[in-house]
């Protein structure tokens, strides 16, 4: 039976993930790449997708954790029989992707069983299953799979089983290797060895994080997170591990958020080198050259982990949903839209990674000019707004701040780099478009900035206006459109995107859950506004959010009390580690705009 989406915990080797259930079942992975197709999908249909369960026959009370500073997963189980701890990791990927298994008796003798049904292509593709010198291989098509174990193994109906017992001081490995099928069968993993490297790699990268404030723990975990959702080949880190995970449970929004989006750029990056790791931020700043090269006028709001610019979305029919919430999607029509907000954001974390001293090219500047220019004569669009609006465009508030933000940004490369430009000109165009958003996009009567122009209605966005420096945290407009969210745009004190039942240009049917992000921006807000008590007593509610290991989904659902949307979530984790920073003294709601206005 597939668990809550808060019952998961995440392994990787950091060029995909797999989700373990608590009852021991692995019930999502994709292989070979974050986005590939699953051999595991149960989480979005049920076992019939594909899964793999390693638990006591008997069941019985399970508790889990992460080894210290690693994404080991260890879940000890207390039964009639007997304790028992299964060990789950994926090495950091060598010749090819493993994912091993192993089993530690504790005490008393404790009858186990492993349940293996490998389903390629999301659940669509029974492979074929066959010995291969002393093991298993699965072949469906393109993909192959190697099972290698000294437990004793059987074919049951195309699946995989075992039986065995475990006493005090046994040990039982289950090492699974994928390769494409018209490979040769690769080197399959150690499992002991493996187990060590593992531990090394995780527990070395840690040891180089710098943050040491009240919330070590969370953000250690935070930061781990991350990592595990980079594709390390590249130095972009998806969205999430997952696809359509529902922001409404029985709904119908359901999106693939296995991609990299680029407004997540400037989070990441503080996130990144506000805690000491120089060498990701490089990278990931790598990644977002390379991906937004070409015209500007054709930049997309998100791209594949390679860089890859289609991403076409389909409905996988035989896919039941999770909990029943059709249509399973996979790619993103979102790709297409008109996001205006995404040239500032790329612009601005560019900007954070030339303040931050990370060293950069001409060319990297002639991109960013180029960028300019055609934010310079697109600013003044509708568009579809950072969250994707599937309805008709308009004129966002927060995508004009961040055309604005963009500028400055230039503004302030010339100033303070002296880097060429038509400075004067930029200086007329920032003003222009902080004029029109305070005008049009303000609303007096309740001393709030609104959605879009001529709306009444509030986004979740609209308190990252000071972050951005487009205005100061003093200034009465800002103090009242954060009194306005906390107001009208919270359910039991977590902040929605947008009332999605109202909204005109939603596009879409039903409601969704609080945004986990936004309510780290209102306690972001609260702190720079000198509301510290308060602030930080919405940091430790959402600390209190996160599932026993620590992570978190996109969005919680209040009236069910539980977690909703893909996980884990990056942008969510983002939020944790750069919330932290701030009420530990740091000031990363500051940090990148200039002088407010």
């Amino acid at each position: 039976m597939v668990g809550r989406i808060e019952d998961y915990g995440l392994i990787g080797d950091l060029q995909t993930a797999a989700l373990v259930g608590r009852d021991g079942s692995i019930d999502w992975l994709c292989l070979p790449r974050f986005d590939s197709g699953a051999c595991f999908a149960a989480l979005l249909h049920d076992e019939r997708a594909g899964r793999w369960l390693l638990a006591p026959a008997a069941g019985g009370r399970s508790n889990r954790r992460y080894r210290d500073g690693t994404l080991i997963l260890e879940t000890e189980w207390e039964t009639p029989e007997g304790s028992v701890r299964v060990v789950d990791f994926m090495p950091p990927r060598g010749e090819a992707a493993d994912v091993v298994r192993i089993v530690e008796g504790i005490s008393g003798r404790v009858p186990m069983r492993m349940e293996l049904a490998l389903r390629f292509d999301y659940g669509h593709v029974v492979p074929w299953v066959r010995e291969d010198d002393g093991d298993l291989v699965a072949i469906g098509g393109p993909d192959a799979v190697w099972v290698h174990t000294d437990a004793p193994l059987h074919q049951e109906e195309g699946d995989v089983r075992s039986e065995f017992e475990v006493g005090a001081g046994d040990q039982v490995s289950f090492v699974l290797t994928y390769a494409p099928s018209h490979r040769p069968r690769p080197r399959m993993a150690a499992a002991e060895r493996a187990l060590l490297d593992t531990e090394n790699f995780w527990t070395d990268w840690l040891s180089r994080c710098r943050y040491e404030g009240r919330w070590r723990d969370a953000v250690h975990r935070s930061l781990l997170t991350l990592k595990a959702l980079t594709y390390a080949p590249t130095g972009g880190v998806v969205a999430a591990a997952t696809t359509s995970l529902p922001e409404e449970l029985g709904g119908s929004r359901n999106w693939d958020y296995r991609y990299t989006w680029l407004r997540d750029a400037t989070f990441t990056l503080r996130a990144l080198l506000g805690t000491g790791y120089v060498a990701e931020a490089r990278a990931w700043r790598d990644w977002l050259l390379r991906a937004v090269a070409g015209d500007p006028a054709d930049l997309r709001i998100m791209y594949g982990i390679d860089g890859s610019r289609r991403l076409p979305e389909q409905v996988l029919p035989w896919l039941a949903g999770y909990e029943g919430a059709a249509p399973v999607r996979v790619g993103n029509a979102a790709v297409e839209q008109f996001q205006l907000d995404v040239w500032g954001e790329v612009l601005g974390g560019l900007h954070v990674a030339r303040e931050a001293g990370l060293s950069s090219s001409p060319d990297a500047w002639s991109l960013q000019r180029a960028l300019l220019d055609f934010l310079e004569g697109a600013w003044t669009e509708p568009d579809n707004s950072l969250w994707e609006m599937r309805g008709p465009p308009r004129h966002f508030v927060h995508s004009k701040v961040m055309a604005w933000a963009g500028v400055d940004r230039a503004v302030q490369a010339v100033e303070r780099h002296g880097l060429d430009g038509p400075l004067d000109r930029w200086r007329t165009l920032r003003q222009d478009i902080h004029d029109e958003v305070c005008t049009r996009g303000y609303d007096s009567e309740r001393n709030t900035f609104t959605q879009y122009y001529g709306s009444r209605e509030l986004d979740a966005a609209l308190l990252l206006i000071p972050q951005t420096g487009f205005l100061g945290w003093a200034d009465e407009r800002v103090v009242g459109t954060v009194d306005a969210v906390q107001r009208e745009l919270t359910e039991d004190g977590l902040v929605l995107r947008y009332r999605a039942e109202t909204n005109a240009v939603d596009g879409l049917p039903g409601r969704e859950g609080t945004f986990v992000i936004g309510t780290f921006w209102l306690a972001d807000a609260l702190a720079s506004l000198e509301r510290v008590g308060e602030a930080e007593q919405l940091f430790e509610r959402l600390l209190g959010l996160r599932n026993d290991l620590g992570l978190l989904s996109e969005q919680y659902d209040t009236r069910a009390r539980r977690q909703v949307g893909n996980m884990p979530q990056a942008f969510s984790h983002v939020g944790l580690v750069n919330t932290a920073r701030h009420l530990s003294g740091s000031s990363p709601a500051e940090e990148e705009g200039d002088a407010p206005r």
